[in-house]
């Protein structure tokens, strides 16, 4: 019987093997040249399936090498961008790089310079007999929050009496105690917040930040950008939605940088005293203050030596220390 090539089975078999198979008269079976040849007629399809394959298969790495080798030049330019794009002003009232303050806590007003200019040191009319206070200070640092916490009270008399004028140079150098938070750069640009905005509120929130209870620990990721922004409210300092804006935009961080790079390298202004090596660093009429942070009657007893005659005759009575609990 002959076999019928075309009945449904599981073989498959080449357009070629069906028209050699038909064609055989005889029992059906192909002879050996006729297999050969269905062999190779098989394998020239197979083969042309696989370089289909294979070309479609280089097509598409191409085609995402260069899609991913774009998105490489986008980011590129995109850092090359940023990085050329200028630092950017630095807060107004901050020419010194600090806000200088006088009787009633008025900021002298002075315009924003960019970020990487050199400052423009605060005038000391020595003439005036008027005490020139001088802090830089790190909103982590706890030995400048027990300096604050000590004789805070006293220096405020001094400026609200009008016997001295206080300068705030606020810099970071502790951002490596924040748990990665840099809570000491982001502290500082919220202060040159409310200077750049409202100027005369900077010293009811610089104090703030330094208070028992609120000032942060060392080694914890301090308070976070809503807290200053709540902070805000309880220092009673105005125009608060644009000071918001610019704490959480970090408006200034290229100046704070900036400022504390230049507090580290350039000697103080207006003293015989290097740059800064530490805060608080605190100084009256250009003279260090070395005594301990924590003793009032310590720095008081410097403040009128600095002073000098002038100031003792002028000045008003002082805070009484807080006794320790």
């Amino acid at each position: 019987m002959r076999r019928n090539f075309w009945a449904p089975s599981t073989a498959i078999y080449t357009a070629d093997e069906v028209r050699l198979s038909n064609g055989n008269s005889g029992d059906g079976r192909l002879s050996k040249n006729e297999r050969r040849e269905a062999a190779r007629e098989k394998a020239r399809v197979q083969r042309d399936e696989q370089k289909k394959k294979d070309r479609r298969t280089k097509w598409i790495l191409q085609g995402s090498v260069g899609l991913a080798l774009v998105a490489i030049v986008a980011v590129i330019a995109l850092v090359l961008v940023n990085s050329n794009q200028p630092a950017g002003p630095g807060p107004q009232n901050f020419a010194s790089d600090g806000v200088q303050l006088s009787q009633g806590f008025i900021a002298t007003p002075t315009a924003a310079l960019e970020a990487d200019a050199d400052p423009i040191p605060s005038v000391h009319d020595e003439e005036s007999g008027v005490l020139d206070i001088q802090i830089y200070v790190d909103y982590l640092c706890p030995i400048c929050g027990a300096f604050e916490q000590t004789n805070g009270a006293y220096i405020e008399s001094l400026v609200a009496n009008g016997a001295a004028t206080l300068e705030v140079h606020p810099i970071t150098i502790l951002d490596r105690l924040s748990l990665g938070s840099e809570y000491s750069s982001r502290a500082v640009n919220a202060v040159a917040c409310v200077a750049d905005t409202s100027p005369n509120d900077f010293y009811a929130y610089h104090s703030l930040l330094l208070s028992d209870g609120i000032q942060p620990e060392e080694n914890t990721s301090g308070l976070s950008d809503v807290d200053l922004i709540e902070l805000l409210d309880i220092a009673g300092v105005e125009n608060t939605e644009v000071i918001a804006e610019c704490i959480n935009d970090e408006s200034f961080k290229s100046w704070v940088s900036n400022s504390t790079a230049r507090a580290l390298s350039d000697p103080i202004p207006n003293s015989d005293v290097g740059a800064v090596t530490g805060t608080p660093t605190v100084l009256v009429n250009g003279i260090k203050y070395e005594g301990a942070v924590d003793d009032l009657v310590s720095f008081q007893a410097f403040v009128t030596q600095a002073a000098g005659d002038d100031f003792i005759e002028s000045s008003t009575p002082t805070p009484t220390p807080t006794p320790a609990p």
